[in-house]
């Protein structure tokens, strides 16, 4: 069973939302980010009475056999906090593993470069395999540590001279997956698989979110696969299968078939149709999965020259949109003006 062939899909659940049209760190609707399958830490979560999940449950159905084996993949991201730093002595760069001495700045200019804080965000995965469906309420939680961890990047000037250092910080996480199945039916399982964030963190009265965010799963979802065996559709499951289909209690997630046959589940916290696909159309990722490609990119060459300036030098990703859209070739925008695909005739009305 090949679980990359959902990639693609995904990756566009994990990065939605990751940095929004004008795609400046200036502008407001990136003030506030990470708005989709946050988990955070259990003790914030608990302080504000559950409006901020720390654990999220997905439910599905499968058909097995006694050889069909289970593979689960979590994936999430996790912020990495990006600060400036001015060295107090230029040109001085300190052996790997030594921090150097530096003031923290909100704004540093090296040769028409400008560096600004920013929040970035590096992927987490963890594959479970070979689980047998049969078992898996057998199976003790596991827990997943993600130790924190903090690198210096030198920025140097045209002489060559490190004049300032890009320090990137991340906290420690630590999560749990937990996994159970019901036997619903011959050969018909009912599976659960449910994620928390136990990191630890001491939460107050006075914590605010984006402290709690950096110890937080974001876009956290599922992919499960199968390998002989087949799941069941929860949005139109056959007719001998809508009872027990509406017995699973999904939190904070939605789970879809995704791929070419019914081997694969993707369980996000974005809803989807079962089999979503990429638009062949698209030349890649917008970071907002709801907008139209050919909007977004005729937006982005109308930015001022100022702020793409802020746009390529905010973030590596926001960097990739903008040459891609500069660099696109104009048969390829006219691919993105819309085609019209997936029409179904229409069922008559049984009177």
């Amino acid at each position: 069973m090949n679980l990359d062939r959902v990639e693609k899909i995904a990756e566009a659940v994990l990065y939605e939302g990751y940095m929004l049209y004008p795609y400046r760190p200036s502008s407001v609707k990136n003030q506030r980010r990470w708005n989709f399958g946050v988990l955070c830490p259990q003790a914030y979560s608990e302080l504000q009475q559950g409006s901020d999940a720390w654990t999220m449950q997905t439910e599905c159905l499968l058909k097995a056999t006694p050889s069909t084996m289970l593979s689960v993949k979590l994936r999430f991201l996790q912020i990495v906090q990006r600060s400036i730093g001015k060295l107090r002595a230029s040109g001085k760069e300190e052996p790997e593993g030594v921090e150097p001495e530096f003031d923290i700045v909100d704004r540093l200019e090296v040769d028409s470069r400008v560096f600004q804080p920013w929040q970035e965000a590096v992927e987490r995965e963890h594959t479970s395999a070979a689980l047998d469906p049969a078992s898996l309420s057998s199976l003790a939680p596991r827990y997943l540590a993600f130790p924190a961890g903090k690198i210096f990047e030198y920025l140097h000037d045209e002489q060559g001279r490190a004049v300032g250092v890009i320090v990137r910080e991340w906290e420690n996480l630590t999560a749990s997956i937990q996994f159970g199945s019901t036997q619903s039916s011959d050969g018909v399982f009912r599976v659960t698989v449910r994620v928390r964030n136990v990191s630890p963190f001491e939460s107050l009265a006075t914590t605010d979110r984006e402290d709690a965010l950096a110890f937080s799963l974001v876009s956290a979802h599922t992919i499960l696969g199968i390998d002989q065996g087949e799941f069941i559709s929860l949005l139109d499951p056959p007719a001998e299968f809508k009872d027990v289909a509406a017995l699973c209690n999904n939190v904070g997630t939605w789970p879809v078939l995704v791929g070419d046959h019914a081997e694969t589940m993707l369980s996000s916290p974005i809803i989807l149709y079962d089999y979503p696909q990429i638009a062949p159309e698209s030349a890649g990722n917008l970071f907002d999965a709801t907008e139209i490609d050919e909007i977004l990119s005729l937006r982005i060459l109308t930015l001022t020259d100022d702020e793409k300036r802020e746009m390529r030098q905010s973030d590596d990703r926001a960097r990739e949109i903008l040459e891609r859209t500069e660099t696109m070739p104009e048969e390829q925008f006219m691919k993105l003006h819309g085609v019209l695909r997936g029409l179904t005739p229409l069922k008559e009305e049984v009177r």
